[in-house]
């Protein structure tokens, strides 16, 4: 089956879902797209059982495409544009320092307090997972997701200093969580394999070079960008700029061996910010915010829908479904402790929203970027393993997670 025809199915397939969603079930969006998708597979299941062929057709499409490569290459430079397009800078700058520890240092603590005691875990439950592969799962289940999460936050009323910490975190921490897994990786082989083994040196070299790197260059591109754009006042032309800096930027930025997602988001706070103020007329503003809205939509609405399909190509063995399930509080502690830690140090000069840890922990979601990581690993059983430990954790968070952290926002109000 071609791309175009991929990609008229999963779309056809989000308009129905999300059609009956808003008219039926009335739940946020991606989350009720995931459920949808979910019962169909379902019920996809159960027909095969039954001796319908629509599982073997269902099996052989989802095969056909390569998620972490739709994701990494092809959403993900979107959906991050358009929610960074959306922060506002001077209520960032006064989160500065929360989200640059949690996004940082928060991620890389979770991702090797996560990495080893997933290795001890996995042992008493009978799975024997290397180390290195118990830190790899470790820096991909530690990103956060703020697709679902910032509509409920919206939909609640949360103040927007609380909406800026977590749009801000997930936003930066997508980029270094992937930086951390790829220097990880490194060690295993796969997309840096021909590295080797890294010395500490290496290592900061190539944390420096992605995610440092990574952050200039997208201040340059989104830069040269604005100036494009600054002297120019047609909306058709100034959109197809900035859907040239997020598609052209993402490429050179893995050409180049820097980090894509940082490079995005770093670019798409320019244009959000001093982009939306200075380069652009209140016609070329509307067009603007309506298209990338809408391109938002659509990419999420089809990620969550593959994300729902997925479950028809996983291999449920027991033991990786109880690793799974063992492993969502041990996440969620230790997600308590990276975001408790900072934010208890932060309070001796910061003022924060009530309950902001728990609100920061559980309405920490885990999302597609998380199985598209997880999709990198070079074959074999530990990749069968932590792809369906990190199937539950990402379902549980959205599903359960989703669905309830805006009464958890309320009560702090």
């Amino acid at each position: 089956m071609g791309i175009i025809d991929t990609i008229a199915i999963l779309i056809s397939l989000a308009a129905i879902f999300s059609y009956i969603n808003y008219r039926y079930l009335k739940i946020p969006s991606t989350i009720g797209l995931l459920a949808i998708a979910l019962l169909m597979s379902l019920g996809i299941v159960v027909l095969g059982k039954m001796g319908f062929p629509i599982e073997t057709h269902a099996k052989t499409l989802l095969k056909g495409i390569d998620f972490n490569e739709a994701l990494m290459q092809g959403m993900l430079s979107a959906l991050l544009f358009a929610g960074a397009l959306h922060v506002h800078l001077e209520e960032l700058a006064k989160q500065k320092w929360v989200v640059a520890i949690l996004a940082s240092v928060g991620v890389i603590a979770s991702t090797f307090m996560v990495g080893y005691a997933s290795f001890y875990i996995f042992g008493f439950l009978g799975l024997d997972i290397p180390l290195i592969y118990c830190l790899l799962f470790g820096s991909l289940i530690s990103p956060t997701d703020p697709i679902a999460v910032l509509g409920i936050l919206k939909t609640v009323g949360a103040s927007k200093s609380l909406e800026t910490k977590i749009a801000g975190e997930s936003l930066f921490n997508d980029g270094v969580a992937v930086v951390v897994f790829l220097v990880l990786l490194s060690f295993v082989g796969g997309s840096h394999g021909d590295q080797g083994a890294l010395d500490a040196m290496g290592v900061a070299k190539l944390f420096g070079q992605e995610a440092i790197g990574g952050a200039i260059f997208g201040y340059v591109i989104g830069y040269i960008t604005f100036r494009m754009l600054a002297s120019i006042d047609n909306y058709q032309v100034e959109i197809l700029l900035t859907l040239g800096l997020v598609l052209g930027g993402y490429a050179l930025a893995s050409a180049f061996h820097l980090s894509g997602p940082i490079a995005i988001v770093v670019a798409g706070l320019m244009i959000g910010n001093k982009g939306r103020k200075y380069a652009m007329s209140d016609k070329t503003r509307e067009h603007l915010d309506n298209f990338w809205e809408l391109i938002d939509e659509i990419l999420n609405a089809m990620l969550f829908v593959l994300i729902g399909l997925e479950v028809l190509v996983l291999t449920f063995d027991s033991q990786y479904l109880l690793a799974g399930a063992v492993m969502i509080p041990v996440v969620l502690l230790i997600r308590f402790i990276s975001v408790g830690v900072p934010v208890s140090i932060l309070k001796l000069s910061h003022s924060f929203t009530p309950k902001i840890v728990r609100i920061l922990t559980w309405g920490g979601l885990r999302g597609g970027i998380s199985i598209a990581l997880v999709l990198t690993l070079p074959a074999g059983q530990e990749r069968e393993a932590l792809l369906v430990i990190t199937y539950v954790i990402v379902i549980f968070s959205i599903l359960v997670q989703g669905l309830t952290v805006g009464k958890l926002v309320k009560s702090a109000g």
